[in-house]
């Protein structure tokens, strides 16, 4: 094979193998430019439903619909080459049954070219995702803080602490058995995390769980610090792109208001310029 030959994107039995191996890495992107920084450094891309708080400045999760995943999943797919694109199910499209999260699920990856759809929930969701694996339709899991359930777990508060923490080993065993390739845990103790992945046969993605899960996620404006209306405890800043572009935006302001933009480097004379002799 050429050195310069182009990565193949992995497959979600890929990731499945990647269990207890060197480290996932994941990011979120709900934009084409987003999705080509990452493209070269993540194993998989997440098109989250957080795009809804991210972008679109929504309270929640909640409000977020079908059309907006598949817009945004469209954009995401045109900047990814070598990684595996997953994409969230929004609140609302696959609960009710199997078949309705078939049919969702279905025109998710038929829209936007997703390898795999991720949605939430533990055992109650294991017959769910066993009749869409079982359809060819490869699935996420995701349990512990579920976002698109705020309103019943009372917020986003750590899950798994004290007695619940033999459910939250329940719902692991329950999403790997049904047939999902990995699982998201979210705002989980550390030590639950490592027994969790531990005891299941499928990699964990942990997203303040445990540096010992088998890979990573993040929200990318986190930890660019694009977003600043909060700033979760397991975010960690790798950048302050929002604060320096609120100061290039400052400055921009203060030379227009000046004049000192655009200077004449940046503004066109009447005459087309003549082409120089020989040219």
């Amino acid at each position: 094979m050429s050195a310069t030959a182009q990565k193949k994107a992995p497959m979600p039995t890929d990731i499945r193998a990647r269990k207890g191996g060197t480290p996932l890495v994941s990011l979120t992107a709900y934009t084409t430019p987003m999705a080509q920084l990452m493209d070269a450094h993540c194993d998989f891309v997440l098109v989250g439903d957080s795009v809804g708080m991210v972008l679109h400045g929504l309270p929640s999760t909640l409000e977020v619909t079908m059309e907006m995943m598949i817009l945004h999943g469209q954009a995401v797919s045109r900047g990814l080459s070598r990684a595996m694109m997953v994409i969230d199910m929004p609140f609302g499209s696959y609960e009710q049954s199997p078949e309705q999260a078939f049919d969702s699920a279905a025109r998710l990856m038929r829209e936007t070219g997703a390898g795999a759809v991720k949605l939430e929930g533990g055992q109650h969701m294991a017959p769910t995702i066993d009749f869409l694996v079982k359809r060819g339709i490869p699935v996420m899991a995701h349990i512990g803080l579920t976002p698109q359930s705020i309103n019943t777990l009372g917020g986003y508060t750590v899950q798994g602490r004290g007695p619940h923490a033999d459910t939250l080993m329940q719902d692991a065993k329950a999403v790997a058995e049904a047939g999902a390739f990995a699982v998201v845990l979210e705002k989980v103790p550390e030590g639950l995390a490592d027994r969790i992945t531990a005891q299941i046969n499928i990699p964990t993605i942990g997203i303040g769980a445990s540096a010992g899960c088998d890979g990573q996620i993040l929200v990318v404006d986190d930890m660019l610090g694009l977003f600043t209306a909060f700033k979760a405890k397991f975010v960690k800043r790798y950048a302050h792109l929002g604060e320096e572009g609120e100061a290039a935006i400052a400055a921009y302001a203060r030379e227009v208001r000046a004049r000192r933009f655009p200077g004449p480097e940046h503004v066109f004379a009447d005459e087309a310029p003549k082409p120089k002799a020989g040219t």
